[in-house]
C-alpha cells in the first residue's frame, strides 16, 4: 500500500528505517552498499539515492566521502523520539498487559478528523484499553488511527501487540517521528475512578497526543487518563 502523493523514494526511506530500527542498527553501522540496497528494494540507484538523502534530512542515517553511508548517532534515531506505553515499560524491564475494551472501525467524528488531518466522516480504527504494570492498573487509553493508513490493524490482537510496533511495521512504514503532547491534572470521573481502581482521592493525569510521522502527517492520536500515583511525565525544554 502506498499513501496517495507519496513519490517513491519515499516509500523507499520509510522501508529503510523501518528496516534499520527493526533490525536493531546501532549508531555508526555501515549500510550495505548502494548497490545490493537498490536490488534489496527494487529501485533504480537514482531513487535509492534520493531515498537516502531524504534519510540523511531526517537525521537518520549520514554518508562519509568514498565510505558510503553509516547509522546517525542515538540523538536523531526514530527509536528515541516517540514511543508507546508498552515500548517504554519494556526499557525499564517491566511487564504490562492490557485488556481491551473496544477494538472497531468508526466513522471518524469532526474532532477526530481536524486532528488527523482526514474527511469527516472517513474511517478510523478506534482501540480503547485498560493497561497494567506488573498486574496494577496505570491507565485508560483511546487511540484513533486513519484506517487508510495501515488497514491490517483491524486483525491485530492488542491484548499483546504493541499499536506503534504495528504501526512502524505497516506497508508503507507509518513511524512516529514527534509528537504534540498535553498534559493537565484533574479529579477523575466516576467511571475513571471505577477502571483506573482509584478509592481515595487520588487525581488523574490526562494526556492529549497526535503522533506525526516524517512527513509530518498526523498517523494517530491518543487520549490517556493516568492514576497520578502511578505515573510520571518527565519532559526537556530547549531554547
Amino acid at each position: 500500500m502506498t499513501v496517495p502523493g507519496q513519490r517513491v523514494f519515499e516509500v523507499t526511506a520509510d522501508r529503510i528505517a523501518a528496516d534499520l530500527e527493526s533490525g536493531g542498527a546501532a549508531p555508526g553501522d555501515r549500510l550495505p552498499p548502494e548497490r545490493d540496497l537498490a536490488v534489496r528494494y527494487g529501485v533504480s540507484r537514482v531513487t535509492l539515492r534520493s531515498a537516502l538523502a531524504e534519510l540523511a534530512e531526517r537525521g537518520i542515517v549520514a554518508s562519509a566521502a568514498s565510505r558510503g553511508w553509516f547509522v546517525s548517532p542515538p540523538a536523531v534515531l526514530p527509536t528515541t523520539g516517540v514511543q508507546g506505553f508498552a515500548e517504554l515499560a519494556a526499557a525499564k524491564g517491566l511487564p504490562t498487559s492490557a485488556r481491551v475494551m473496544e477494538s472497531e472501525v468508526r466513522a471518524s467524528t469532526v474532532d477526530e478528523a481536524d486532528r488527523l488531518g482526514i474527511a469527516p466522516g472517513a474511517p478510523v480504527f478506534s482501540l480503547v484499553r485498560l493497561r497494567a504494570i506488573d498486574g496494577n492498573v496505570v491507565v485508560h487509553e483511546h487511540n484513533r488511527i486513519p484506517l487508510a493508513i495501515c488497514p491490517e490493524i483491524v486483525d491485530v490482537d492488542f491484548r499483546t501487540a504493541s499499536l506503534f510496533t504495528t504501526l512502524r511495521t505497516a506497508s508503507p512504514p507509518q513511524i512516529p517521528i514527534v509528537a504534540n503532547y498535553e498534559v493537565e491534572a484533574r479529579h477523575p470521573t466516576a467511571e475513571e475512578r471505577s477502571l483506573l481502581e482509584i478509592l481515595d482521592a487520588t487525581p488523574v493525569l490526562v494526556a492529549d497526543q497526535v503522533a506525526l510521522n516524517a512527513d509530518r502527517k498526523p498517523i494517530e492520536m491518543t487520549r490517556a487518563v493516568y492514576r497520578a500515583d502511578r505515573y510520571r511525565f518527565r519532559g526537556s525544554i530547549a531554547h
